[in-house]
């Protein structure tokens, strides 16, 4: 059964990293083989109602962040509608790229933090596609965000699941974390930011032209107010989990609720033709649901090497045959690129005792950094890839082309930089 799997895994990620001369839609690929997965996993099963219960438990996994992921981009696409990201766009005052990079890297690295990886890419990309014309431009762009969004979530106790998890689980704390893992974050963000600054140089900034007036009369009190309105349910989110112990998709359909019905209030005396254009049930037309359902396939796919306990048998296999807990980490940073970093952040917490590795040790800080970032080396390898690689339509082999080098010296530097500072600093 393993082997079968495993071939399927493999057949299922080559066809999506060779989407392009393929020709086959990468969320069609991602379906068949969670289907192919699911049942080749039941038919070799003893227990059918057990692979039931799992299937159950990845399908509510599964939801909750295609839920999250939904209501983020629906809201994205309410501001959108309203302009509201000319209140970003207007600030911006550089005409040259290497400094508008240096600008977008660090908003994203510190929006990442106070939100989440996902979240920040799905807003920043959204805000890149409003500032520069150019889809090579973009696509570089797009991919920075990646990177910046991993490195700023791996630092902060919301800013990525795994991090979360660890959280919840008790093998973190919220200032230790910060403290510990900043640093080799920053360096993460640095090096692929000074090295693509110096590859764009003096480029000048190439702005979209001016759209047509479509007949949108929005006012600026309209345009400000839907903006800071679904910028602060994005914000929100972190604080109601935080309040109400419920998962984030929650926050998010809330906060998404409250979003729709100031908008319904805000536009009821205009016409229909001009209120259907921003309500929100008009932007959930503009969602890419192609994007979302391979979100839906891969993760179901990945969940069948978590139940068949074959990530837990890579586990195990390192800590016999490399022993050395830093090396072991870092390979599951570099594992984390292939597949989802939550079942293998679950793996290491099931491992790993707590009595063994008290919190905030050694372990737990370097897997929040190595699960979080290495998922940067390729794009499918983080949800915040999975979502700029849904909208910019990035290329697997573009991105290992162009960005997976950078991203992985950058893993390796942090990665070090970890480990000298646990080192010097104990």
């Amino acid at each position: 059964m393993n082997a079968a799997i495993i071939a399927v895994f493999v057949g299922a990620y080559a066809a999506i990293a060779f989407e392009h001369p393929v020709r086959i839609n990468k969320a069609a690929v991602a379906l068949v083989g969670a289907g192919l997965l699911w049942s080749i996993y039941s038919l070799a099963s003893p227990d059918t109602a057990a692979v039931q219960r799992q299937l159950d438990e990845s399908i509510a996994t599964t939801a909750q962040i295609v839920f999250f992921l939904i209501g983020a981009m629906t809201i994205v696409e309410v501001v959108d509608a309203h302009n509201g990201f000319e209140v970003v766009t207007s600030l911006v005052r550089t005409s040259r790229q290497s400094t508008l990079l240096w600008l977008i890297g660090f908003t994203t690295f510190f929006l990442s933090a106070m939100l989440d990886n996902l979240t920040t890419t799905i807003v920043m990309v959204s805000l890149v596609r409003k500032l520069l014309a150019r889809d090579k431009d973009r696509l570089l762009y797009a991919s920075i965000i990646v990177i910046a969004a991993n490195a700023g979530g791996a630092w902060s106790p919301i800013g990525d699941v795994t991090t979360t998890m660890l959280w919840i689980g008790g093998q973190i704390t919220a200032l230790a974390i910060i403290k510990g893992v900043f640093a080799p974050s920053f360096i993460n963000l640095l090096i692929p930011l000074a090295i693509t600054s110096y590859r764009v140089g003096d480029q000048p900034i190439v702005a979209p032209a001016t759209p047509i007036d479509s007949g949108r009369s929005i006012r600026k009190f309209e345009r400000n107010l839907m903006f800071v309105l679904g910028l602060g349910v994005l914000v929100a989110v972190p604080a109601f989990k935080a309040l109400t112990h419920l998962p984030p998709f929650m926050g998010i359909l809330f906060g998404l609720g409250i979003l729709w019905t100031v908008g319904e209030l805000l536009h009821r005396d205009k016409p229909s033709e001009e209120k259907s254009r921003l309500t929100l049930a008009h932007a959930l037309t503009r969602i890419d649901m192609a994007s979302v359902v391979f979100f839906i396939g891969i993760l179901l796919a990945v969940a069948t090497l978590e139940h068949s306990g074959l990530l837990a048998a890579l586990a195990s296999w390192l800590g016999t045959h490399v022993g050395r807990l830093d090396v072991i980490v870092m390979l599951l940073g570099l594992a984390s690129a292939v597949v989802d970093n939550v079942p293998l952040v679950a793996a290491a917490m099931g491992m790993y005792g707590m009595a063994q590795h008290p919190p905030d040790s050694f372990l737990w800080h370097f897997i929040a950094y190595s699960a979080g970032t290495g998922g940067s080396i390729l794009i499918i390898g983080s949800a915040a890839g999975i979502a700029a690689m849904g909208l910019e339509k990035i290329h697997f082999l573009w991105y290992l082309r162009k960005v997976s080098g950078l991203a992985l010296i950058a893993y390796l530097a942090g990665c070090a930089a970890y480990i000298l500072q646990y080192q010097l600093l104990g």
